[in-house]
């Protein structure tokens, strides 16, 4: 009998969420590969055109985006580069070619005003495609930490689409530092109280169930007729 309560402990801790850590050990899949690539490359190139911007934009605003590009898409590509080495992903050295070609373009205009409306066009252009790339990951990742990287990144490049939508330049919309890598006062915005309460669920259900255990456990080995 003794036994058989040892073993519905067991399985009662494992089914209270310690077992989710598992779920982040699990290998990544083709799509996982892809946007930890596509996710590195986009913030090199991002980095890359936030800098340009301060030497080359006339504008002051568009200064400032860059150097938001800059600060935030550090921030997450380190992120991204720390979970790619424990993965075991491989990745690229550089942008893509495509990337670099862009960036070379809006470059040619440097000492105009036309460089601004160029560099707002192709950041514009860039972020929707990373938002693309983004929700392809959310949607079909396999990796719990990779996806929790896209979900982490996807209301940083969303603000970021706002502060280059139309090609014109919002430098208002700058929430502020982000914290990457821990979701970010941004990703706060997902924290709606459905997933709140699915978290603090899963948590306190592992609680209560390795509570239960720990009781069973104490139970049996009471002498008997103690209460």
């Amino acid at each position: 009998m003794r036994r058989r309560l040892v073993s519905a402990a067991v399985v009662a801790v494992a089914l209270s969420g310690i077992s989710v850590p598992a779920a982040f050990a699990a290998g990544v899949s083709g799509q996982d590969e892809t946007f930890l690539k596509g996710a590195h490359q986009g913030n090199l190139a991002e980095i890359a055109a936030g800098e340009d911007a301060s030497k080359n934009a006339t504008s002051a605003c568009v200064k400032k985006v860059g150097a938001v590009l800059v600060r935030d898409h550090t921030k997450l590509d380190a992120d991204v580069k720390t979970l790619a080495g424990k993965v075991d992903v491989t990745l690229p050295a550089s942008p893509t070619a495509e990337q670099e070609k862009e960036l070379a373009a809006v470059r040619a205009e440097a000492g105009s005003t036309a460089y601004d409306t160029a560099w707002l066009t192709a950041q514009e252009t860039a972020h929707r495609k990373t938002l693309a790339l983004i929700d392809q990951e959310l949607e079909d990742g396999q990796n719990a930490e990779v996806v929790a990287a896209a979900r982490t990144a996807r209301p940083v490049v969303a603000m970021h689409l706002e502060m280059v939508r139309g090609g014109t330049c919002h430098e208002a919309e700058d929430a502020g530092t982000v914290g990457a890598g821990t979701g970010g006062h941004l990703a706060a915005a997902d924290d709606s109280p459905a997933t709140v309460g699915m978290v603090g669920t899963v948590t306190g259900g592992g609680l209560i169930a390795a509570g239960g255990a720990a009781w069973l456990l104490r139970t049996r080995r009471r002498p008997a007729g103690e209460n």
